[in-house]
């Protein structure tokens, strides 16, 4: 299960995290899936238990993302929020938060994923993925390159973490 998680994590990342962190990462979460108690006794101050609606080895992967790597909120003004503070000041954004403020969820997302798809044109920009199940949060998502979607999809399918295009599950619950 390490080479799919390592995958995984390096086309999540999208280049915001180095090799070693996303070694450490994967194996992990390998570690976590492969031997639940042995990973929880060898790390005492992991704070998960049976109640969780996910395995372990996904709780290790979505609690080991930065925040410029998962983001996670209770509206789109805030997801978005998160994502342009990720990007740093380099990036110039059109859409700006506060314009998310008083807009549907549809209409709301369907504005994030044409901003993020203007992005990065060489990697045919950015798609903005579901991801896991949201324990504290409304929202829970990645940035994947659009390059990168399929490969990303098939692997999450793989290692059993829940993967789909955000603006694609709100229309599909719509």
């Amino acid at each position: 299960m390490k080479a799919p998680l390592l995958e995984l994590v390096t086309l999540i990342s999208s280049g915001c995290m180095t090799e070693e962190e996303i070694a450490r990462i994967a194996d992990e979460a390998d570690q976590a899936y492969a031997d639940p108690q042995a990973f929880l006794q060898a790390n005492p101050d992991i704070n998960y238990d049976d109640s969780f609606p996910i395995p372990l080895g996904e709780w290790v992967v979505i609690g080991s993302l930065p925040d410029t790597v998962l983001f996670q909120a209770d509206d789109y003004e805030q997801l978005f929020s998160q994502i342009v503070a990720s990007f740093g000041d380099s990036v110039h954004f059109v859409l700006n938060p506060k314009q998310l403020a008083k807009t549907e969820p549809l209409k709301a997302l369907n504005r994030i994923q044409v901003q993020m798809s203007s992005l990065y044109p060489e990697k045919g920009g950015y798609v903005l993925v579901d991801f896991s199940e949201p324990l504290d949060d409304e929202l829970q998502a990645v940035l994947v390159y659009t390059c990168d979607l399929q490969r990303m999809m098939q692997l999450a399918v793989q290692v059993g973490i829940y993967a789909m295009p955000a603006l694609e599950a709100l229309r599909a619950e719509a």
